[in-house]
């Protein structure tokens, strides 16, 4: 049986990452802050966990992660979800230091102790903003084009990959860096989950005219591609970038949406200018940026290096995403 270490398993993504696990008869040990009751370890000679429990307590920013690693316990593969994620207001008063603290020294925390115990693998859900959006190059974004993160997010997951694959030079421990878009599905938040719940309310919605192509990941297609990840050969010290392999305009996508919940989409057709020039009266300038420029993502190097294609159409996950609003939003 193979056992995966899972930092970031309560989050969106690893709520679908550990029970796909599961189903493939795999044992997940999740990090968490801290441990129920039930699931206090033995305790060894030395002071440490005798054997690994269902959950390991690491602390906040996993920085009790060396006392709580068992003696002996070496995953054959560490998936890394943790992170502080983006947001379009942050209220911190030096952001890219507090993205730092959790993307950047948290995650080499658990790559350190990883390296360690002798695990084999590391596979880092990193994000395309570690790359940079604001630059079209006319075709969709290649894992070989030059990195240039725009805001602290970005940064700070662009920090992290470097210093990974440093790591993994230094210790011999394989890294493979994952880079996701916006991810959706069951359990999504954040702006998804209100353009979702507009829709399904039928509120008019003035994007009839955000035209431009953007990529979208499934959740159920990025733990796809993480599992190819964690066990092609081929996967080893390399970037992927992951995507629904069809991608849609904002407008598309809401007539998508509306499909998936058997409702009528109601878009009014305003000119991207007069959006832009809305968004910066409002202040939410890159809100509505994200909404009508155009975000292509190739996945060519997952397809042809690792054999992968995403298992769900955009239909299917949108369907998914919809049985799930029924059953957590009923109306």
């Amino acid at each position: 049986m193979k056992t995966y270490l899972v930092a970031g398993a309560t989050g969106f993504v690893g709520a679908e990452l550990v029970p796909a696990l599961e189903a493939r008869g795999a044992r997940v040990v999740r990090l968490v802050r801290a441990v129920s009751a039930e699931h206090v370890a033995d305790v060894a000679d030395d002071g440490r966990r005798a054997a690994p429990p269902d959950d390991l307590e690491a602390g906040d920013d996993f920085t009790r992660i060396d006392a709580a690693w068992p003696a002996g316990f070496t995953p054959d593969c560490v998936f890394h979800l943790a992170a502080r994620v983006h947001v379009m207001r942050d209220t911190a008063s030096d952001p890219l230091a507090a993205f730092r603290a959790v993307n950047v020294e948290a995650t080499l925390r658990v790559a350190r102790a990883a390296a360690r115990a002798g695990v084999r693998r590391f596979v880092y859900v990193s994000s395309i903003k570690a790359l940079g959006e604001d630059s079209d190059p006319g075709r969709a974004l290649r894992e070989s084009d030059p990195a240039r993160p725009d805001d602290p997010y970005g940064i700070s997951k662009r920090e992290a990959e470097l210093a990974l694959f440093e790591l993994g030079r230094q210790t011999g421990m394989e890294i493979v860096v994952i880079r996701p878009p916006l991810v959706y599905g069951p359990g999504v938040g954040a702006n998804f989950l209100s353009l979702f719940r507009a829709v399904a309310r039928g509120l008019p919605l003035p994007l009839g005219a955000a035209s431009a192509p953007r990529s979208l990941v499934a959740v159920e297609n990025l733990v796809s591609a993480m599992l190819a990840c964690a066990e092609h050969p081929a996967a080893s010290g390399e970037i992927f970038h992951v995507s629904d392999g069809h991608d849609v305009s904002v407008a598309e996508l809401i007539e998508l949406m509306a499909a998936a919940l058997g409702r009528r989409a109601r878009l009014v057709a305003i000119p991207a200018s007069m959006l832009r020039l809305a968004g910066r009266v409002t202040g939410r300038g890159e809100a509505v940026r994200r909404l009508i420029d155009p975000l292509r993502l190739d996945i060519g190097k997952l397809r042809e290096r690792l054999g992968w294609t995403p298992p769900a159409t955009v239909q299917t996950a949108l369907s998914r995403t919809a049985a799930w609003y029924r059953s957590d939003f009923p109306h």
